[in-house]
């Protein structure tokens, strides 16, 4: 009898700690980062907020249209992943990239950014209409990645991260944007939140 006892306590302490390890969202590693609420515009000139995107898993990323190096293959990498999802049939995913320099990107830059990359603009939005602190501010607290305009320079120092988001606005996982991109595992990540 004792011994059932301690197989079972074993058990619950085993299961505990496989949910621990997936977080709450099923995604193994899950950073489950809260992110504030925010309202900006798109590339369309549109407001666009938090609110827009809830109930909906989305990928993330930082960027601006004048950037001498990263950006360029971060966009053709999200891009890529926007047809891979359409390509298997999984249509309810957003795609958000927030300007880093949101001086220069004014939604028609933006637009003129995105369309050098086939983008869908059904679920991917552009995103500007900030102060550049703002922005600073907002990569740093939500999503633990630095963003900074150094003064009298046309480049701004970003992150190379893509992030998944989930339904309620929470941030799972981060992932490299740059180079070797783990497109299958952001893939099933996303297959994850929505089913669960």
């Amino acid at each position: 009898m004792r011994m059932l006892h301690l197989l079972k306590a074993a058990i619950g302490t085993m299961v505990l700690l496989l949910l621990t390890a997936c977080g709450s969202s099923g995604v193994p590693d899950a950073k489950n980062w809260d992110l504030e609420n925010f309202s900006y515009i798109d590339q369309e000139g549109e407001p666009f907020s938090k609110s827009d995107l809830k109930g909906k898993v989305w990928v993330t990323d930082f960027i601006f249209t004048s950037c001498d190096d990263v950006c360029l293959p971060m966009t053709s990498n999200m891009s890529k992943l926007q047809q891979m999802l359409k390509d298997e049939g999984i249509s309810d995913v957003e795609f958000v990239s927030f300007s880093v320099d949101p001086e220069i990107d004014k939604p028609d830059v933006l637009k003129k950014f995105g369309d050098q990359f086939n983008v869908d603009y059904g679920n991917w939005h552009f995103l500007t209409g900030y102060g550049q602190e703002e922005i600073e501010q907002f990569a740093l607290e939500n999503f633990k990645t630095l963003v900074k305009k150094p003064e009298k320079e046309d480049q701004v120092i970003h992150g190379t991260s893509f992030f998944l988001v989930d339904q309620d606005g929470k941030i799972i996982q981060e992932y490299t944007g740059l180079q070797d991109i783990p497109f299958d595992e952001i893939i099933k990540h996303i297959k994850i939140l929505q089913n669960y």
